[in-house]
């Protein structure tokens, strides 16, 4: 049974009952609340300085997903809506009906100088159940199934790249089957189902409870169910000063975007153990454990070490588009990511020695890394 059809029409009579008691309460129904919303969303847009990225999510009910994005810190508004179908009309009753192809989604405006698409990907996981291809908890259907719409390589790379990390945590016993997805033509919901956890604050709880999202979420994070917020010991440092110990080829890759030359570099065809930090700021970037051989050169790797590590940037090829990756903090340029590489990511990180220092395993605790040392502790006692 699909417990949103339910609760809908008890917070729409409450609203009813509501108003019935004076003509004065009449600003006080979910239609003037969503309009309500949707004025501060433009006012919220406007603070933000016109500075905003978006990203769509799917990941079952929309009222569920809607919540958590609202609260994150630099998250300017979230809208309510459909998307991934063949209608341009669709409306919650042809949705609901699962004829339209399309999902509930919601879209997220987002200040990237104060949150990172990396970070709403942290939220859409610890808010969803990867590992179900047929909805979401209580809500069984294909317009429940949860899928990441990217836009654009940046978008595409880096949700790829979160999805490999969660499947190496090894927090599910079931494969991840989230879908990532090109974006599709997004269609705002009606205004009842907009800020539906302000406005219906006793439907919203009642529905993550009965319909299991809750128990399940609190099960698998625990105490990490919340996203914190990101801090780094890599965020404060004088570039400048740091800048000046470079050579001129470090100078020339991290700075001006120039790529080395291949097999003429110094981690191209490392096989010691240990992870690779940026030369500017000392941020931990890639693992050995994660390096294999393209064949080209340059020392390559499926993954990053951590899922918010580093950042993608579209640019103009000359033959077509490329995705850099850069370092977070000093954003030095690190290479470039192509989808040719080997499992469990497909993807494969191209990078530029002379954007790396290589920190060996053995002296990862003296030089401030001791935390990254529990991943060779298998391989050091074989």
């Amino acid at each position: 049974m699909n417990l949103k059809r339910i609760v809908l029409p008890v917070g729409l009579m409450a609203v009813v009952m509501f108003a019935a008691y004076g003509s004065y309460h009449k600003h006080d129904t979910a239609e003037a609340k969503g309009m309500s919303g949707t004025a501060n969303r433009f006012t919220e847009a406007a603070a933000a300085g016109g500075n905003t990225k978006t990203a769509v999510f799917a990941g079952g009910c929309f009222w569920s997903v809607e919540g958590p994005f609202e609260k994150l810190d630099g998250v300017v508004s979230v809208v309510t809506g459909y998307t991934g179908g063949h209608t341009t009309d669709p409306t919650y009753e042809k949705v609901s009906a699962g004829k339209t192809g399309h999902l509930e989604a919601v879209q997220v405006s987002y200040d990237p100088s104060r949150i990172s698409y990396n970070q709403l990907l942290q939220a859409f996981w610890r808010n969803t159940d990867p590992t179900d291809a047929e909805g979401q908890f209580g809500d069984r259907g294909t317009e429940y199934r949860s899928v990441i719409f990217y836009d654009g390589k940046e978008q595409q790379s880096a949700a790829e790249a979160s999805k490999a990390a969660l499947a190496a945590q090894g927090k599910f016993d079931k494969p991840l089957v989230t879908k990532i997805l090109p974006v599709a033509a997004f269609y705002e919901a009606e205004d009842v189902h907009q800020d539906f956890f302000r406005t219906h604050p006793a439907d919203y709880e009642f529905n993550d409870v009965a319909s299991g999202r809750e128990a399940f979420l609190d099960r698998v994070w625990g105490e990490d169910k919340e996203l914190k917020a990101l801090e780094s010991p890599y965020a404060v440092f004088d570039k400048a000063d740091r800048l000046k110990s470079l050579t001129k080829l470090q100078a020339d890759v991290t700075q001006h975007d120039q790529d080395e030359p291949p097999f003429r570099n110094a981690y191209w065809n490392n096989a010691e153990a240990g992870i690779y930090v940026d030369i500017v700021s000392g941020e931990p970037l890639f693992s050995s454990k994660d390096q294999f051989d393209a064949g080209t050169g340059w020392a390559s790797f499926t993954r990053p070490l951590e899922p918010d590590s580093v950042i993608y940037r579209e640019v103009g090829g000359f033959f077509s588009d490329e995705t850099q990756v850069r370092s977070r903090y000093a954003d030095s340029f690190l290479g470039h990511v192509f989808e040719d590489g080997p499992e469990p990511t497909g993807l494969r990180y191209c990078t530029n020695s002379a954007s790396l220092r290589f920190i060996p395993m053995d002296e990862l605790a003296q030089s401030g890394y001791g935390k990254y040392a529990k991943l060779f502790q298998e391989d050091d006692a074989q």
